[in-house]
């Protein structure tokens, strides 16, 4: 069975970085794309970033020049570095990837880390 596991989300100061991992484990053939979403109270969850195997990425406007998807394939695993953090990057953040598992390929999403901008 596939799982996505992250970590790395906290509490820090406007202005801050945090860097989130999320490493997938189980049985598969490889890892089509992931990426980064995130779901703030009373809002609809959002694309933050992806990439997908061949390194093209994909940013949401409001993150740009800020925030760096980035990809260990060795270690199946997915980093998302967010400098400059503000108030309104408060959410919960979730890891979502495309694996293949033989010919076909399925989504799977991780837990969720909560990341928790202040002032």
């Amino acid at each position: 069975q596939v799982q996505l596991v992250e970590s790395g989300g906290g509490l820090v100061q406007a202005g801050g970085s945090l860097r989130l991992s999320c490493a997938a484990s189980g049985r598969f053939s490889g890892i089509n794309a992931m990426g980064w979403y995130r779901q703030a109270p009373g809002n609809q969850r959002e694309l933050v970033a992806r990439i997908i195997s061949r390194g093209t990425t994909e940013y949401a406007d409001s993150v740009k020049g800020r925030f760096t998807i980035s990809r260990d394939n060795a270690k199946n695993t997915a980093y998302l570095q967010m400098n400059s953090l503000k108030l309104e990057d408060t959410a919960a953040y979730y890891c979502a990837a495309n694996i293949r598992t033989g010919i076909l390929s399925y989504d799977y999403w991780g837990q969720g880390t909560q990341v928790t901008v202040s002032s």
